[in-house]
């Protein structure tokens, strides 16, 4: 299990070649990678995620380390970026690898949806030059009732 906070851009093709590499006991691997979505109009000029990084770490130690044990997978990755993105832009992967490929999809959504909704990120939004914090959404808290 890998997971990495980090400012820098990632290189997805790399990651996803090398997550997993040499299993032979793995018989799937989901990838998901989410991306900085503009506004209806294309009036995002920017997002800026902030974290508080011993607190971010450990909470997607925790979520990933959940994830892994409920469907016993063979390998997860969480890759989180920070600071300023622009539309387009890769804010975050997801792989996991399990012996079947129901654990594997099962696993990496579960990933997805608690990143979005319990991880200590606090997300801005920038459109001519006013930002705007982002809030929680009901559906993504909705989303969570089926695990």
């Amino acid at each position: 299990m890998r997971i990495v906070v980090q400012e820098a851009p990632f290189d997805f093709g790399a990651e996803a070649a090398g997550f997993a590499a040499g299993r032979h006991d793995m018989g799937a691997v989901v990838t998901f990678t989410g991306i900085v979505r503009d506004r209806p109009g294309g009036s995002l000029q920017a997002m800026e995620i902030e974290h508080y990084p011993g607190m971010t770490q450990k909470a997607l130690e925790k979520i990933a380390a959940e994830a892994v044990e409920r469907w016993s997978l063979g390998d997860a990755l969480v890759i989180h970026r920070y600071g300023r993105l622009e539309p387009g832009a890769q804010i975050m992967m997801v792989a996991t690898a399990a012996p079947h490929r129901k654990d594997a999809f099962e696993a990496a959504e579960y990933l997805m949806d608690y990143l979005k909704s319990r991880a200590p990120f606090w997300k801005k939004e920038y459109c001519a030059e006013t930002g705007t914090w982002v809030a929680a959404k009901e559906e993504d808290e909705a989303a969570l009732t089926r695990w």
